[in-house]
């Protein structure tokens, strides 16, 4: 049964275009456990669904290494 999921919401600065968030949703989808990854460019945020729970510093590593800044993990 798959009844608990992880979600974590990823509170981003510096995407500006459609470009952009399609990088942090590359790079977030590369990261090893995540599910799936929808990101929001008008709400600054991404939200990750997780098979395994990761620290936040992986995740936050995965988007400040394409040159973007993550402000808050949820």
């Amino acid at each position: 049964m798959f009844g608990n999921k992880i979600t974590k919401t990823i509170f981003i600065e510096g995407m500006s275009c459609v470009h952009c968030s399609k990088r942090v949703e590359e790079a977030l989808k590369a990261v090893k456990g995540a599910k799936s990854v929808n990101v929001s460019l008008e709400e600054k945020k991404a939200e990750v669904v997780l098979k395994v729970d990761l620290e936040h510093e992986i995740l936050k590593t995965a988007v400040e290494d394409i040159g973007f800044m993550v402000t808050e993990i949820k």
